[in-house]
């Protein structure tokens, strides 16, 4: 399972142009409210994929927020992204029954195709690779899930395939 620190050149550092405005709803929403902090990252994340600087900022001026508060709510829990994703997140499991089924296998033939590493996103901001927990499909294993879409009893060269043809059927 990947745990990682936040490198302080890349968090919330986005070359996305965001419109800001939009979350002037989820904010009139949930200004003032107990508990708001959580549902106005996610209302954020839901809008633009992931919670840039700029909208940490506005939600913390808007509300009264300290910064300080919202990025360790956002830090704390995997729900919520920093940096933008992939067109198409690529999960491979790495629980128990996955591990022992070789996960590693898919996880290190995904980033050396994709020229990426676990957590990261290909320049061209169509995949995103993330080695998750598990993903419930103990009988499938080795498992990873791409959208809503299963594949399992994998291989690292079976894994490629598919990811390459994701990106020929994206391109067609």
């Amino acid at each position: 399972m990947r745990i990682s620190r936040i490198n302080r050149n890349e968090t919330g550092s986005s070359p996305v142009e965001q419109d800001l405005s939009l979350l002037d709803p989820i904010i009139a929403k949930n200004k003032g409210k107990k508990g708001n902090l959580i549902p106005l990252l996610q209302g954020a994340q839901e809008l633009f994929g992931f919670i840039s600087k700029p909208a940490f900022e506005k939600l913390s001026r808007e509300t009264g927020i300290p910064l300080s508060d919202m990025y360790g709510v956002a830090t704390f829990y995997a729900q919520f992204r920093l940096n933008p994703v992939g067109k198409n997140i690529i999960k491979v499991c790495h629980g128990t029954a996955c591990h022992v089924q070789n996960a590693v296998e898919i996880s290190e033939s995904l980033e050396e195709v994709l020229k990426i590493k676990d957590g990261q996103t290909t320049d061209d901001r169509f995949f995103t690779l993330e080695s998750v927990a598990c993903l419930g499909c103990c009988s499938l294993a080795p498992v990873m899930m791409i959208g809503d879409q299963t594949y399992g009893k994998l291989t690292g060269n079976e894994a490629v395939k598919i990811v390459k043809n994701i990106r020929l059927a994206e391109n067609n």
